[in-house]
């Protein structure tokens, strides 16, 4: 059942669209992920949907119900920005019950439900402590406890990870995402982050220009990028002109073969990384670079003819800085684009 729906939604600032006729929804118990570079609109869509930035044209459904006119207080969405924004002047418990007193709810009800979702978010019997004694990774669950104290029917994250380092970051996201499942969440975040977005949700949204570029679960949006802008936006490199006739692109690399039932013509074409595959013939490179990856080494190639090419070789036997090498190229790793 879908919960929040937007419906040619636009924002504009003078002559300017921050936000272009975007339609999205979000069904019940699902985590959007809205993914996007700076400037794209992403946050300008979270305030919309909060309330707090009026639309220029559109409309925004909660449950069904049209919330043009509805204040923030009574829309029923919990909000959560990157620097937490908690109240230093409170301790822990109070910060955490700020948003039951905005709801109204009586006093004697605070102290059980504190309790139990600082025990929910890893932080049990902290009601007493300091802001200023937390950690950036303590803060960021005060501020999610304080954000699920009212039962909001639609959560939103912006940029709830942004300042926590790379570590910490990729243990909260899981946890999260544990977290939203077990509570049966419906949660729209936003992020320019494509490793938090792919870890915590169900369906990817790509913003561009304020326009949604592409929208799918993680593995359509990673396996196959609509646009030569969302597969740069992922980290692609490997993304040239190409003509396409008879299951063979020609590209500055020459012949690459693509996937069965490719449409013939002048098309993008991007190879992955782990299909520029290293053998004993092919096209000869020189190593530029090769930088290791933990499950793997990413190369630099120097091609003898086109740009440089991004690959992946396994640890063992990976070849130096300076040495030649010779790739072909694998049909499973390589996504035809359309042609911008």
């Amino acid at each position: 059942m879908t919960l929040l729906q937007l419906e040619g939604v636009s924002v504009r600032f003078g002559e300017r669209a921050v936000v272009d006729a975007v339609d999205l929804t979000a069904a019940e118990h699902e985590i959007v992920c809205v993914l996007g570079p700076s400037g794209s609109g992403k946050s300008t869509l979270l305030r919309v949907v909060a309330g707090l930035q009026p639309v220029s044209a559109g409309r925004v459904l909660l449950g069904g119900a049209d919330q043009a006119g509805v204040p923030v207080h009574r829309r029923g969405v919990g909000l959560m920005f990157q620097d937490h924004q908690l109240f230093p002047h409170r301790d822990v418990g109070g910060n955490v019950a700020f948003g039951l007193r905005m709801r109204g709810s009586s006093k004697a009800s605070y102290g059980g439900r504190v309790a139990e979702l600082l025990e929910l978010v890893g932080l049990p019997g902290a009601q007493g402590r300091a802001v200023a004694s937390l950690s950036g990774g303590e803060q960021q669950r005060v501020a999610l406890a304080r954000a699920l104290a009212p039962s909001p029917r639609l959560l939103m994250l912006d940029e709830p990870l942004g300042q926590l380092d790379r570590g910490l970051r990729e243990r909260l996201v899981v946890e999260l995402r544990g977290l939203f499942s077990r509570l049966g969440t419906t949660v729209l975040a936003v992020t320019h982050d494509q490793g938090e977005a792919f870890a915590l949700a169900d369906r990817v949204v790509v913003m561009r220009d304020g326009r949604i570029a592409q929208a799918g679960t993680p593995l359509e949006v990673w396996e196959r990028p609509a646009s030569e802008f969302v597969a740069r936006f992922l980290g692609f490199e490997n993304v040239v002109a190409a003509v396409v006739s008879g299951g063979i692109a020609a590209t500055p690399w020459g012949g690459v073969p693509v996937p069965a039932g490719t449409s013939e013509g002048e098309r993008r074409v991007l190879i992955r990384p782990a299909g520029v595959v290293l053998g004993p013939a092919g096209l000869g490179c020189e190593v530029l670079s090769r930088t290791f990856r933990g499950t793997h080494v990413a190369l630099s190639l120097r091609p003898e003819a086109g740009p440089v090419l991004e690959a992946e070789c396994g640890l063992r036997g990976a070849p130096g800085v300076g040495e030649r090498v010779a790739v072909g190229f694998a049909p499973g790793e390589v996504v035809v684009l359309p042609v911008e």
